[in-house]
């Protein structure tokens, strides 16, 4: 069955980026001759979020100003590349322990009450289930899943918030301190992955 993969780039570096050169070699790996990619590039064109945003997404009246209107029209277009994915591949830079600005930026415009997780007796709900997502982790000395890596525990919960569960880490950490290792153990997690 053809799937489609919304395939999210957030570094900074451009050609020098490792995890660009992971996600791209993700992609290739699981996809099939008949996949759709749809291609992200949060570094430029996700706004941040702000009180403009907020009333225009949360507290819109029925007929929304032009102004509000195209607040919306960005945070659902984001949305809808969500929901029309089977599998998201989503390179994760680490930036000072975090993740990068401009994938705050995506996450904030795609959780959204209502649109991509409720709220319920039981907790929190997220409404973008049924997908998986592959994450392309790259640092200079953070560690991963260490006690000071904020970047991959954060996204990790973020996409469990609005249903994506099925998460998988492919991890090219502490590449300042021993790339060789670092490169040779995302490879092995690369080689790992199901179609």
């Amino acid at each position: 069955m053809p799937q489609t993969i919304l395939h999210i780039d957030s570094s900074i570096t451009g050609s020098q980026s490792v995890t660009r050169r992971l996600t791209s070699e993700i992609v290739a790996r699981i996809s099939a001759p008949d996949t759709t990619i749809v291609y992200r590039d949060v570094t430029s064109g996700v706004p941040a979020i702000d009180s403009d945003w907020l009333a225009a997404v949360r507290q819109t009246p029925d007929v929304p100003s032009a102004e509000q209107q195209a607040l919306i029209d960005v945070s659902d277009a984001l949305v809808n590349e969500i929901r029309n994915a089977d599998t998201l591949v989503i390179g994760l830079p680490v930036y000072n322990f975090s993740v990068p600005a401009q994938l705050k930026n995506w996450l904030d415009q795609i959780a959204r009450a209502g649109v991509t997780f409720q709220y319920s007796k039981a907790g929190p709900e997220g409404l973008l289930t049924g997908k998986r997502a592959i994450v392309a982790m790259a640092s200079g000395g953070t560690p991963a899943e260490s006690p000071v890596d904020f970047a991959w525990p954060y996204l990790r919960q973020m996409l469990g918030f609005v249903g994506i569960t099925d998460v998988t880490l492919v991890a090219a950490d502490r590449m300042a301190v021993d790339a060789k290792t670092a490169e040779q153990s995302a490879q092995e997690a690369i080689s790992a992955l199901a179609a």
